[in-house]
């Protein structure tokens, strides 16, 4: 792996991250965009290096969380952040292809799913000739139709799908989710400054839900108007945000 070291996440978390596997402040967004109170069974959908799961726990260590990832030095890096932070009782890393997940994890039953997926469509764009990086990318392992079809399965009736994307792939998000009876429920617009336009957005749908609301929330800004994070913004990062600048 290359340029392994550790970033702290706050709580006393810590993560193993390299130059192909690291986190954003979208990773950071769909987490605290995603979470709830109480017992609940969480999904998290092609994980990375394990950030939303760690993210997770920190604020709710009640969680039962299971992380998903389809290429091995991720999942590798995950377990190592999970075994680091002795959290093995909280958080099952998976390596599996989340298209295929029959037998790996229990269909139905899932409170919460989580997606953090590709922002380029499969063949747009200039590919990343490094394998890792294109996969994170690009929709070169699974389409957003594989991941809401997943996501479907895996989530009890009412269970939450909650995913962030690109604002120009919206239309094609909530089409695929509906395609799977996931009824997208709640929007949030996220953008850097108040003059820029949205660069991220973060939806809800409900498994089972029916049609006819949409609930949009007001637009998470990333910046204050002295340009540092915006107060919104350091509440959410916690402690992380020590050190921190925005970007």
């Amino acid at each position: 792996m290359n340029h392994l070291h550790q970033e702290p996440l706050g709580g006393g978390l810590q993560i193993y991250v390299t130059d192909s596997y690291h986190f954003s402040t979208d990773t950071i967004l769909l987490a605290n965009f995603s979470l709830q109170k109480g017992h609940k069974k969480y999904a998290d959908l092609g994980t990375g290096c394990g950030t939303i799961p760690l993210l997770w726990h920190r604020e709710n260590t009640q969680l039962e969380i299971h992380a998903v990832e389809i290429q091995e030095d991720a999942c590798a890096l995950a377990q190592r952040s999970v075994e680091e932070n002795q959290l093995g009782d909280a958080i099952t890393v998976h390596h599996a292809d989340l298209r295929d997940l029959r037998g790996v994890l229990p269909f139905g039953c899932f409170d919460v799913v989580a997606c953090n997926p590709p922002y380029k469509l499969g063949g747009s764009g200039i590919q990343n000739p490094e394998s890792r990086k294109l996969i994170a990318r690009h929709e070169t392992e699974c389409t957003l139709e594989d991941i809401c079809e997943t996501a479907s399965k895996l989530l009890q009736f009412g269970g939450r799908f909650c995913v962030c994307q690109r604002p120009e792939r919206l239309a094609d998000v909530m089409e695929a989710m509906r395609q799977f009876s996931i009824e997208p429920k709640t929007l949030r617009l996220v953008q850097q400054r108040t003059t820029k336009a949205p660069k991220l957005f973060l939806l809800e749908g409900r498994k089972g839900g029916s049609r006819g609301f949409l609930n949009v929330l007001p637009t998470l800004l990333i910046e204050g108007e002295d340009g540092g994070f915006s107060q919104e913004m350091m509440d959410i990062y916690g402690d992380y945000k020590n050190g921190r600048n925005a970007t």
